[in-house]
């Protein structure tokens, strides 16, 4: 066999061996493991041989996405998620078109991109990747709303940054107004939930007909990826499918799985999501050119400012002042509040990572500012992995945010 043909199995055998080894140093060293395979991905991109991705952007996101998505949501706390569904759907829903907006504005303001460019990168740096906070949560403890909340977000918001990157890139072209481009949106994200919630149904009903343990298994993986280009071929969004799919799938079936099924799938996906994870970020690392980065170092730094910008009002305006009113208005001071240590790490979890850059490699060869438009976002991505990422424990200390710490 030729070795141009064993190419991608040679990437996945040095992205576990560098999982291995990152995994090593970073629990000696305090430092998230997501962060330090994008370091080590950064230093062959910097340092190495030219790289080629083996797969493209689309096809990336087609792998990554449903697996993670499914796993996260499959085996979340509905015990948790329901005094937290409230903030989520803020911070995933209005919440990404606020920061698009934001950063559209700083960008336009500050950089040669037009108002329809800066909301092009604000698309794309919308969705939030939790990987490496998540991480940090383990070691630190925090408590599980709080922890069901961050992740939650960055399950829908990946549906809905994406939606709305390529509706910010259509009207770009010409295709498009903004207010097409809104309703257009809605129907993605309805539609994809629909389509995934009767996925989700019909998997638990032919779940109860089966007793084999690895055809239940077989059935969750045709329900994340099936769900997922089911409704991307329809046009609609796979992620939120895929999201509503696991949600309904679990809350339906999980009673009907035989006992080694449920095994199966736990130790499985699990398996999957922490193989993904790791090739994602280690792929972001390489995929980051420095070229890019370095002509948008102005360019990057209002960007950076644009998005803790937008996530200081998401936070701290739509979610802190907003329940405190509905609180008030109810009658209820306690009712969805967040304590507001919480809000302090919701502010600087806003991490960005695999979705950014596999959108931002997706653009088009022929676009205009192509150069400086994923500059930007690689920066950005680049600024909350690591000074964000690295210094989350910092943060939960700092604010009080630790399990069984008092709320302020």
């Amino acid at each position: 066999m030729h070795g141009a043909e064993l190419g991608p199995l040679w990437l996945l055998i040095a992205i576990l061996g560098a999982t291995v080894a990152v995994a090593i140093v970073a629990g000696r060293s305090g430092v998230p493991a997501s962060v330090g395979l994008v370091l080590v991905g950064l230093g062959v991109a910097v340092v190495g041989p030219d790289l080629v991705l083996p797969i493209s952007p689309a096809l990336l996101l087609a792998i990554v996405l449903p697996g993670l998505v499914f796993e996260a949501a499959f085996r979340t706390d509905l015990e948790e998620l329901r005094p937290a569904a409230g903030a989520v759907l803020v911070l995933a829903m209005p919440g990404v078109v606020v920061v698009a907006a934001i950063v559209a504005a700083v960008l336009a303001l500050t950089t040669p991109l037009s108002p329809t460019e800066g909301f092009l990168v604000g698309a794309m740096v919308a969705a939030t990747d939790p990987a490496a906070v998540l991480s940090t949560f383990r070691h630190v403890g925090v408590h599980p709303r709080l922890a069901t909340t961050v992740e939650m977000e960055s399950l829908v918001n990946d549906g809905t940054g994406i939606v709305l990157f390529a509706l910010a890139l259509e009207v770009l072209g010409g295709g498009g107004s903004f207010g097409g481009s809104l309703v257009l949106f809605v129907v993605k994200v309805v539609g994809g939930a629909l389509i995934g919630g009767v996925g989700g149904w019909l998997a638990a009903l032919l779940v109860r007909r089966v007793h084999d343990h690895l055809a239940e298994l077989t059935i969750t993986v045709v329900l994340a990826y099936g769900s997922y280009l089911g409704a991307e071929a329809l046009g609609l969004s796979g992620v939120i499918a895929t999201l509503v799919a696991a949600g309904v799938f679990g809350a339906l079936a999980r009673e009907h799985l035989t006992e080694r099924a449920v095994a199966a799938i736990d130790i499985v996906w699990e398996f999957a999501a922490f193989l993904l994870t790791a090739g994602v970020f280690l792929l972001v690392g390489v995929s980051i050119a420095p070229e890019t980065v370095g002509i948008a170092a102005g360019a990057i730094g209002w960007g950076i400012v644009a998005i803790l910008v937008a996530r200081a009002v998401v936070v701290y305006g739509l979610i802190g002042a907003g329940s405190s009113i509905l609180a008030r208005v109810i009658g209820d001071r306690g009712a969805g509040a967040l304590p507001r240590p919480w809000l302090h790490v919701l502010f600087w979890a806003g991490l960005r990572g695999a979705v950014s850059v596999a959108l931002a490699l997706s653009l088009p060869a022929d676009l205009p500012n192509r150069d400086l438009l994923q500059g930007i976002t690689f920066g950005i991505v680049l600024f909350t992995l690591i000074v964000q990422g690295s210094t989350a424990g910092w943060v939960v200390r700092r604010s009080g945010a630790e399990a069984g710490a008092p709320s302020v």
